[in-house]
């Protein structure tokens, strides 16, 4: 089966909430309202004013938000892409040279140096490609455009506080069309909630500061779940007639429903054992106690997982499949065989 994926915006999951397009007011008016809602949020007005002056209506970013590029990918055709060989060896590489700085964070929020360097080489290509749109122009055009409005302006909320808070100067501000920031790529609110100072300064700076970035990620994932003495999971084989009904189903409304779904396919790794799931040189499953769900991001014929409860942390932070894979699939290169 194929998938449709979707190149951008995969990084939230928000229903689209539409409210009556903000175009039926000018945007310098519409700016001006915003600078209103600011105030009666309780953010200053010099700080207010001085923030939302000058701004663009950024025809691009509305632009890139309605056109998004469709492809047909299978898991296949798209790790490949995402995980190529090259990118293979600047991880392990990256991996050994901020190991030291790696095992202190570790040891801190407890997820393993592997699938931190994973996430930020997928997310930024190591910090390099963070994006080089203003972040307060691009989230006051999006919430003017009235599509997502009151998302967009939730992150705008989020933006003025992280502001406010001195992480980084609003010159400096940048990020993705849709808000995205950072060598992580949070969106404001997800920095709010997750960002951490990684070296003590006093500021979250995911931009510039590998400390803060890396214990910004690992914040993330503890928080969502994560445990360090498990993995994300593994490609496992089926035994002929196995009974299809047992793979969790993929279709969801929401990551509640999701989640339901995933309690409702869960077996312990005995269980699956037993019924002669192994792993994919025919080997027996190990004998420890782990629930897992089988999860197929294609279809019964294309590659299958036993995802364990990390799985969940990741699928928090992008509910993509394919997504997920290629962190597990990049951290489990970057830790094997062991890097020297």
């Amino acid at each position: 089966m194929k998938i449709k994926f979707w190149l951008a915006g995969l990084f939230f999951s928000v229903s689209a909430t539409t409210s009556s397009f903000a175009a039926k007011v000018s945007f310098d008016q519409y700016v001006e309202n915003l600078k209103q809602e600011a105030v009666a949020k309780g953010f200053s007005s010099d700080f207010v004013n001085e923030t939302l002056k000058d701004l663009n209506y950024l025809k691009r970013v509305v632009k890139a938000d309605k056109n998004q590029p469709e492809f047909v990918e299978t898991l296949d055709t798209y790790l490949p892409k995402r995980v190529p060989e090259w990118k293979v060896t600047k991880a392990r590489n990256a991996y050994k040279e901020n190991l030291p700085l790696l095992t202190k964070i570790s040891e801190q929020y407890g997820v393993q140096p592997r699938f931190i360097v994973s996430l930020w080489a997928l997310e930024t290509n190591f910090g390099r490609i963070q994006g080089k749109m203003p972040i307060i122009d691009s989230l006051v055009t999006l919430s003017y455009d009235g599509r997502r409005e009151t998302f967009f302006k939730n992150q705008l909320w989020a933006s003025l506080t992280i502001l406010q808070q001195g992480h980084i100067s609003e010159d400096k501000f940048l990020g993705s069309w849709a808000g995205a920031m950072g060598q992580c790529q949070f969106i404001p609110t997800s920095f709010l909630a997750y960002a951490a100072d990684g070296d003590g300064d006093g500021k979250k700076d995911i931009w510039n500061n590998k400390a803060d970035v890396f214990a910004s990620i690992a914040n993330y994932l503890k928080s969502e779940g994560w445990s360090d003495n498990k993995t994300w999971g593994r490609q496992v084989k089926l035994p002929s007639g196995f009974d299809m009904s047992l793979i969790m189903p993929k279709g969801s409304k929401g990551r509640r429903q999701w989640l339901d779904n995933w309690k409702g396919a869960e077996k312990s790794l005995v269980n699956w054992r037993e019924l002669g799931v192994t792993r994919m040189d025919g080997s027996a499953l190990p004998s420890v106690d782990i629930d897992a769900v089988l999860i197929t991001p294609d279809d019964a014929q294309g590659r299958i997982y036993l995802a364990y409860d990390n799985y969940k942390s990741l699928m928090h932070w992008n509910r993509s499949y394919y997504f997920v894979t290629s962190v597990g699939t990049l951290a489990d290169r970057i830790g094997y065989p062991k890097i020297l």
